[in-house]
């Protein structure tokens, strides 16, 4: 008997989509290599997804739509703290998806997937930040989140191709005490691939000055 053909869905077309964006990148998807990855004709896929535009923007939301929910009965810090941690796990598995986000080729179109920017937005209107300021918070945390997966990503020490001087020895060289003094000192410390900012950490710090900072929670702390 012959084996059932699994049958094509939006969420199917999505998920190999977002498969090929992670193993191959953004630029290597086209419509007529997904739809050789799920066992169609090119053209079937329009009956799923409008064009790219409308491809980029659903594999953006199930990156957003993986993302858990706590529980919105615990303290605000604790939503954010456990907001910002299960997002940076997702993101951080589709760091493809996150530049494609930071660079506006994607936006997480979905109800399903903005569940995450209410809840978010949620906990900080609950610590007592009006609506204007709650934006800017959550804007700079999202700012973050990118920015922590993208760092990781992409560093001088792994710059592609193969230069004629390594780029760690081009530093070492061109970075001199007399020249740049404290570039010079913190060379070490840049070129090592394990000194990377803790992203626990900074969401620490930036919960830390929603506390102390009363003046955060009115348009004249702006």
């Amino acid at each position: 008997m012959a084996q059932q053909r699994e049958t094509l869905t939006r969420e199917r077309v999505l998920d190999a989509a977002l498969d090929l964006i992670d193993t191959q990148g953004l630029t290597k998807v086209s419509m007529r290599r997904l739809a050789a990855s799920v066992g169609v004709e090119a053209m079937s896929l329009y009956n799923h997804v409008h064009n790219k535009r409308d491809l980029f923007d659903g594999v953006a939301a199930r990156v957003f739509e993986q993302i858990p929910l706590p529980d919105p009965q615990l303290p605000w810090q604790q939503r954010i703290r456990a907001l910002c941690a299960s997002a940076h796990e997702c993101f951080t598995a589709h760091p493809n998806v996150v530049g494609a986000l930071a660079a506006g080729q994607a936006n997480p179109r979905s109800a399903r997937a903005l569940r995450f920017l209410d809840a978010l937005l949620a906990a900080l209107l609950d610590a007592g930040l009006d609506e204007r300021t709650a934006v800017l918070h959550y804007r700079s945390l999202m700012a973050m989140l990118f920015g922590s997966v993208m760092n990781r990503s992409t560093d001088i020490t792994s710059v592609a191709g193969e230069p004629e001087e390594p780029v760690t020895e081009w530093f070492s060289r061109t970075v001199t005490p007399d020249q740049l003094p404290s570039l010079h000192r913190a060379l070490p410390a840049l070129l090592d691939i394990e000194c990377h900012p803790g992203f626990d950490n900074a969401v620490e710090i930036f919960l830390a000055g929603i506390q102390n900072n009363p003046g955060t929670n009115s348009p004249t702390g702006l």
